[in-house]
């Protein structure tokens, strides 16, 4: 089991400079691209893959893409998403940390079940429940 905590007051004293993530648009349940960073990663979190998406011989997320996009579309709804680059990806993409008033959005996906922590060390605070994707 992953560890999980990432709250907003440990952002801060990392002293990465956190920026509005400004007409964020969702694609699947751990992309989001907005301004200023473009196509981006969620940091921390592996969402089930859109039909077709998913190459021969990896190892996908099980569960219901539409249902993980739809519920990040929904986070992002929340009121204003703050994010920070934490890393680029293989691809080029920046890896960011997001959330909104509720959170971290990485870690609000794993509490719904529509993503699992991966690729990387996912805090989140102990009252996010932790389930898989079904």
């Amino acid at each position: 089991m992953a560890t999980l905590s990432g709250c907003t007051e440990k952002l801060e004293a990392q002293g990465t400079e956190a920026v509005p993530c400004v007409q964020p648009y969702v694609y699947d349940g751990d992309y989001i691209r907005c301004a200023p960073f473009g196509r981006s990663r969620l940091y921390g979190i592996d969402a089930p893959e859109m039909p077709g998406a998913c190459r021969p011989g990896r190892n996908c997320v099980p569960g219901d893409p539409y249902d993980s996009r739809d519920n990040l579309r929904a986070l992002v709804t929340k009121g204003d998403i703050m994010c920070r680059q934490l890393d680029t990806d293989r691809y080029g993409r920046p890896v960011l940390q997001c959330w909104n008033e509720a959170g971290d959005l990485s870690c609000q996906q794993v509490a719904a079940g529509q993503a699992v922590p991966r690729y990387g060390r996912l805090e989140c605070p102990p009252s996010y429940q932790s389930r898989s994707p079904e």
